[in-house]
């Protein structure tokens, strides 16, 4: 089940922008220092031992009390560039999303897997074609009952799950979405978690924070989404 809180923001296509900014940006320092230059985007680059000192893998939760006077749920929060595990019963949180997608993968035996795919990598977090492979090695050989992918679906290019923005120099042209290519995300998550594309739905959704419900064992996909 998915809860969609409304964000004061609003903004379908700020990612492309932010493309052509970076784009932009190398393009000007490569003519101002007459060599390649790395633009502002891969400043913000944190080395390979941070990325991968466990600070998107942890299993981060927080009581969170519930609107209706129930006991309260445990709530996994996951942001920008993390990937996280939750347990059946609680519920999963992903912040501001505005230029960014989540990946929510349901397990067949219960509690999901989260994550939070950043259009920009955020410092000692993981980057958009690093996160797929996480998600994948965290979800190991259990079986997947789901995947329901949602947020600013038109500012993402399926490719930037292979190959992210930060990885092009400044004199490669970045791909820029041309429209909201939902058979395109489909198919690239469903590649890189090697299950079969039935099994994953794409959401655009609007800017704002996400909360997904995480069900227990046995559940029907279609109860998922």
């Amino acid at each position: 089940m998915f809860i969609r809180e409304p964000h004061a923001q609003s903004s379908q296509f700020a990612g492309r922008s932010r493309i052509r900014e970076h784009q932009h940006a190398g393009r000007l320092a490569v003519g101002a220092a007459g060599c390649l230059a790395v633009t502002a985007c891969l400043a913000l680059s944190a080395p390979a031992h941070a990325i991968d000192s466990g600070t998107t893998g942890r299993r981060d939760a927080v009581h969170a009390p519930s609107a209706a006077g129930t006991p309260s749920a445990t709530q996994t929060v996951v942001t920008e560039g993390q990937v996280k595990e939750a347990r059946p019963g609680g519920v999963i949180r992903y912040p501001s999303v505005t230029s960014c997608l989540t990946i929510t993968v349901h397990l067949r035996a219960g509690g999901a897997v989260g994550a939070h795919a950043s259009l920009f990598q955020v410092p000692g977090e993981l980057r958009s074609d690093q996160i797929l492979h996480r998600v994948k090695t965290m979800v190991g050989p259990r079986a997947v009952a789901a995947v329901d992918v949602r947020g600013a679906v038109g500012a993402w290019h399926p490719s930037y799950f292979t190959k992210a923005i930060e990885s092009y120099s400044a004199t490669e042209e970045v791909p820029v979405p041309q429209g909201r290519d939902f058979a395109g995300l489909t198919a690239a998550v469903a590649h890189q978690l090697a299950i079969t594309p039935d099994t994953v739905t794409v959401h655009d959704v609007p800017d704002g924070d996400q909360t997904v419900v995480v069900q227990g064992p046995d559940v029907p996909a279609s109860a998922l989404m």
